[in-house]
């Protein structure tokens, strides 16, 4: 988030142990969520499958939906935290009954 002067920031984790943080992403041709670009990192390094996602940043009102945690359950992630700007967990999102895991 620093480096990339963003207010907010993700990273996910690889069944490997790796892991890939990312700001968000926007371009006239291209606009990507923190998460999403942490996950497109993961996908483009090789990763098929994810243990978790961390979204840095997340406003304390909105849901784990409105983070597009979904992206994670694609990847068979386990779990989503959402914090806030200051690291403190808000909220912890679980792969949905029925998901992908």
């Amino acid at each position: 988030m620093g480096r990339a002067e963003a207010g907010s920031g993700a990273a996910v984790r690889d069944t490997d142990g790796r892991t890939y943080a990312a700001a968000p992403v926007w371009l006239r041709t291209l606009s990507l969520t923190a998460l999403q670009a942490a996950v497109a990192a993961a996908v483009s390094s090789g990763a098929t499958r994810l243990e978790a996602g961390v979204v840095v940043g997340a406003d304390g009102d909105q849901r784990g939906e409105d983070q597009d945690v979904g992206v994670l359950w694609e990847l068979q992630a386990g779990y989503a935290i959402l914090a806030d700007r200051r690291g403190r967990v808000q909220q912890r999102v679980d792969t949905p009954e029925g998901g992908d895991r």
